[in-house]
């Protein structure tokens, strides 16, 4: 997957401008950047959700635009940062909307076994019958991440995914994603608030402001003090955990 000189403008206002990258696979990548740096609206693109306003979005050698919508959604799914839905359902009931692509609702054995492993990767075993209404939003949330799993898609698209989750749920959605790369071969891009658990868990890092990559390259290649100060226009401090570059801002 990569993009070509893509833009988006609402009206005067640009919000991405002339971004190319090419997006390494079976790698965790993560899109960090101030509020308004562009990192949604490039999901956004690259998902097909968004229209763009120039340049292409390639996606396995063919123009996002080219693909039909259901073999897309066989290879690509999206978890975006609104995902509210009216119907009354349970855990379980949403988590089987992710094989919709496959069985267009009609599930077979092989469904519901990749059903069920989407809901204990999320721990939500002891919650599959409860209505999405009734859960607190952190477990709404990690209902949504399981319907993603349960798509089976090589490239997986998550916009800012431990919103609303506490460190333990965090943490084990970020563990979730590292698996998800490591041990099925995925390609996981993810926008993050979070430097460190981008830092941690991250192969790659594309740091964004004002519409516009600043920096991509390897975790050690972006998180440094000059590049994040520039960025986000504070000063930071950077001292090694495990091996990996943890920050501290002031």
């Amino acid at each position: 997957m990569n993009v070509e000189n893509l833009s988006k403008k609402y009206d005067d206002k640009i919000v991405l401008d002339g971004v190319t990258l090419e997006f390494p696979q079976k790698a965790v990548i993560s899109l960090i950047g101030p509020n308004g740096a562009g990192k949604s609206t490039l999901m956004g693109i690259i998902s097909r959700l968004l229209e763009r306003t120039g340049g292409a979005a390639i996606f396995d050698g063919k123009d996002v635009r080219d693909w039909k919508s259901g073999e897309l959604a066989k290879r690509l799914s999206i978890l975006t940062q609104s995902h509210n839905v009216q119907m009354k359902l349970t855990v379980r009931e949403l988590v089987a909307f992710g094989r919709f692509p496959y069985s267009a609702g009609r599930l077979t054995a092989d469904d519901k076994a990749i059903i069920d492993r989407a809901i204990r990767y999320m721990e939500l075993t002891d919650l599959q019958d409860r209505f999405i209404d009734e859960l607190s939003g952190g477990q709404r949330q990690r209902a949504y991440i399981a319907m993603v799993i349960a798509q089976d898609t090589q490239y997986v698209l998550l916009d800012e995914p431990t919103n609303n989750l506490d460190i333990y749920h965090a943490t084990q959605m970020m563990r979730m994603v590292r698996r998800l790369c490591d041990e099925l071969g995925k390609t996981v891009i993810l926008v993050l608030h979070e430097i460190n658990y981008a830092s941690f868990y991250s192969d790659f890092v594309c740091a964004m402001k004002d519409g516009r990559i600043a920096r991509f390259g390897t975790v050690d290649e972006v998180i440094t003090k000059e590049v994040l100060s520039s960025i986000y226009n504070v000063d930071f401090e950077i001292m090694r955990v495990g091996g990996k570059p943890m920050t501290i801002y002031y």
